[in-house]
């Protein structure tokens, strides 16, 4: 049975939301401070991976920082984010401390799950990140469930997918989308085409690689931004979260961008791209441009970003030493949270 929803015309919404947005210097500090934490983070969690101090897969969210930052500026605590094996950027701009972070892919019991999960099942459901995947697609459909448990509750709260290229041609994109477009639920699909699944070039997988386009089958509202300018992503996505929120309906949002890393620690970085398509991706790097961008605007001083810097970094220095110090889980522990405790 169809959720109850009352349906907002888009046209008079959108022209409303768009002309309630701000963004202060407040808000672009913020946002610069968001995507510095994520990368210096990746940085020390990959010189870790390469020390022998993380073990299991280590994916890291380096050159697409701006999308996560984007997007969960607008989020609150008691919105739902489903994230992907590449998780560690959604977590980390959603709210989870880098301490709670490190220490999760260290092992350690003061991690986000108890050192239980590792890089790819991350969960703080404190701050709304309901968990990561190294399944490719589930997150759209458990958004989209989100959204449909907020329909039927009446509360204005949002559940937001992240999913790479690879997965819209899972059919979990194709059952995700359609579901939450016909009964407009408040949910927002976020693809990081980020060019390849794994080593496999979006171009050799999908004729059509125009994500944002497949959108206008499902009549479901959509647009592509360039995902390596964090207000461009952030524009669009307070857009589509104040769209939901109205009930206004899904949107789906492609964020073009590219990750300098490889796929995962540990694995080649080159042989199935080109050094010069990395390098001139670098050459968009997405802090470097937004740092360049605040500078030209003359609002914020060179010394405020190098004091964010210095923060970040003495922050991720702490966070190392905090899951250093941290105890390993008991393994008496092993079995818990495994079945269902008779009584609870």
């Amino acid at each position: 049975m169809p959720a109850p929803h009352t349906r907002v015309a888009p046209g008079s919404l959108d022209d409303e939301i768009e002309n309630e947005m701000t963004t202060t210097k407040e808000t672009y500090l913020s946002l610069y401070r968001t995507m510095v934490r994520i990368r210096r983070c990746e940085e020390q969690l990959a010189r870790s991976y390469a020390a022998g101090t993380i073990t299991g897969a280590c994916h890291t969210y380096v050159g697409e920082e701006g999308v996560a930052t984007g997007v969960c500026a607008h989020l609150r605590d008691d919105d739902a984010v489903f994230s992907t094996h590449r998780g560690h950027g959604h977590a980390l701009a959603k709210g989870v401390p880098p301490r709670e972070l490190v220490a999760e892919l260290f092992g350690r019991v003061t991690g986000c799950s108890g050192g239980r999960g590792g890089s790819m099942h991350l969960f703080a459901p404190e701050v709304g990140m309901m968990g990561t995947s190294g399944i490719v697609g589930p997150c759209i459909l458990q958004a989209t469930g989100a959204g449909y448990s907020f329909q039927l509750r009446e509360t204005d709260n949002v559940g937001v997918a992240f999913f790479g290229d690879g997965a819209v041609g899972n059919g979990a994109f194709h059952e995700g989308i359609n579901l939450a477009t016909i009964w407009d639920l408040p949910v927002l699909f976020i693809c990081e085409n980020n060019m390849y699944a794994t080593e496999v070039a979006f171009s050799s997988s999908a004729r059509n690689t125009d994500v944002a386009g497949r959108a206008a089958g499902y009549g479901l509202h959509a647009e592509a931004v360039d995902g390596n300018d964090v207000i461009a992503v952030y524009e669009a996505a307070g857009m589509a979260v104040e769209r939901a929120r109205q009930g206004g309906g899904p949107s789906l949002i492609e964020c073009r961008t590219y990750r300098t890393r490889p796929h995962a620690e540990g694995m080649r970085d080159g042989g199935y791209r080109s050094q010069e398509e990395i390098d001139s991706w670098k050459a968009r790097d997405p802090i470097e441009v937004f740092h360049r961008r605040l500078l030209d605007d003359g609002d914020i001083a060179d010394t405020e970003l190098q004091a964010i810097d210095a923060e970040i970094v003495d922050e991720i220095q702490q966070a190392v030493s905090f899951a250093n110090d941290s105890p390993w889980p008991d393994p008496a522990t092993v079995a818990d949270h495994v079945y269902r405790e008779v009584g609870a």
